[in-house]
């Protein structure tokens, strides 16, 4: 457990630029007091200590802000930046060196019985206000834009936007990590080419 600790602090300060040292970020940050409580009730989790898992888990999302079940499985090296209104659901899955921001949701769909939340593989972005709902996978080194709404797998390399969420293969074309806002909507990429086309007709008409 504390090894994941050091990696989750090491991934912080490596994907924040606002942190100043590690020092700030134990005794400061939100997101990473976050992963610490859950890294703990997740031990005792596991450990069959259920109450007390569950009681640090509430803790944790009073003093934070953030709620994750004390049963999901998050890898190494998650950064939760400006975490307030995360929710993790209980069967989710986290892979190594995740990124998350504030209002992102790994939920479930219903109250289906076993898996029910959704997998994030590794080096993962999810943007602000992303909402992620269902059992399936999100795929590596993939990006879910802010306020993106998955509801079926992305594959790796790839990116969702839009609501329902609809997926844009990179082409191995290379993209900033914490870029939020430089993401393609095919939505409004579609109607720029529908205005073109319109214009274009006009044009037409108008020399007739």
């Amino acid at each position: 457990m504390f090894k994941k600790v050091r990696e989750d602090l090491n991934a912080f300060k490596e994907r924040d630029p606002a942190a100043r040292s590690k020092a700030e970020i134990f005794l400061l940050y939100n997101g990473f007091h976050a992963v610490l409580f859950y890294r703990l009730s997740h031990w005792l989790y596991i450990h069959r200590r259920y109450f007390l898992a569950r009681w640090v888990s509430q803790y944790a999302k009073f003093r934070t802000g953030v709620e994750i079940h004390p049963a999901a499985k998050i890898g190494r090296g998650l950064c939760i930046d400006h975490g307030t209104g995360i929710v993790i659901g209980e069967t989710a899955e986290v892979g190594d060196y995740c990124l998350l921001y504030q209002g992102v949701t790994l939920g479930g769909t219903g109250k289906d019985t076993g898996k029910r939340h959704p997998t994030l593989e590794d080096h993962v972005m999810v943007g602000s206000g992303a909402k992620i709902l269902g059992p399936f996978t999100i795929g590596s080194h993939s990006k879910i834009a802010a306020n993106a709404v998955v509801l079926d797998p992305v594959p790796p390399h790839s990116t969702a936007v839009g609501v329902p969420a609809r997926v844009i293969r990179q082409n191995g074309q290379k993209v900033d990590p914490l870029d939020q806002i430089h993401i393609s909507d095919p939505v409004a990429q579609e109607l720029c080419r529908l205005q073109a086309r319109i214009a274009e007709l006009e044009k037409k008409l108008e020399e007739k």
